[in-house]
């Protein structure tokens, strides 16, 4: 995998999610021991949604971000947005009080400045280029619009990473096996965690791409990384 690029990746990830959009919210939960549901939390916090404010949910999935931002904020206008029609259709329900729309992260079908907010979980380290995603986020942002970016991160060295080599190339890949029978899907996320930028790198592809007021921090030992800045 770490060797595809272009159409080829691109392909390549959606075809995993949409192999594994029935089980993904249950194998969230499982594999982050129901931490990440905490950690969309504070993404919507930090969106600081006023009322009547819009927030695009990029790479969107089952739309739990967007839930999420309807639950803090009742008046907000949210658009869910994601690459692989299986996980909207896995994801959306007739409840929903917000609009889906198909859209590649590269090339975003909104217009500019169009939203407050823009938030993503686990989006980044899947895109071909991330700095023209990046870029494409701002660009679609109004002015004093925050970015807020929750995704998987390389893992500092310390005397936790033999635990965490096993969560992630024995423990993730089984569990993923069992519940969905797509191993090859689940040895996906360790592979491309890992060959993921650092947080520091991620950090500085934003500043490149022109965010400002640019911060970060670690989350799960170190394999989760959330981000945030302003345009």
């Amino acid at each position: 995998m770490t060797q595809l690029s272009g159409q080829e990746k691109a392909r390549y990830v959606q075809d995993i999610f949409t192999r594994i959009a029935p089980r993904y919210d249950l194998m969230n939960r499982l594999m982050t021991g129901g931490q990440d549901i905490r950690w969309r939390r504070e993404v919507v916090r930090r969106a600081g949604l006023q009322p009547g404010a819009s927030l695009l949910d990029l790479g969107a999935g089952t739309g739990d971000l967007a839930r999420e931002a309807l639950a803090q904020q009742p008046d907000a206008r949210i658009v869910a947005a994601d690459f692989t029609l299986e996980m909207m259709r896995a994801g959306r329900k007739s409840t929903d009080a917000f609009g889906w729309s198909s859209a590649d992260a590269l090339s975003l079908p909104f217009k500019t400045e169009s939203f407050d907010a823009v938030v993503s979980g686990f989006l980044m380290r899947n895109v071909v280029d991330s700095l023209q995603a990046l870029r494409e986020q701002l660009r679609v942002l109004k002015p004093g619009g925050r970015i807020i970016i929750l995704d998987t991160t390389r893992p500092q060295r310390n005397l936790l990473s033999p635990f965490i080599w096993i969560h992630l190339h024995i423990i993730i890949p089984t569990l993923g096996t069992l519940l969905s029978g797509q191993r090859d899907a689940y040895t996906y996320l360790p592979d491309s965690t890992e060959a993921f930028l650092s947080a520091e790198e991620l950090a500085a592809r934003m500043a490149a791409a022109g965010f400002r007021e640019i911060g970060f921090k670690r989350l799960m030992f170190g394999t989760i990384a959330m981000h945030w800045g302003q345009k």
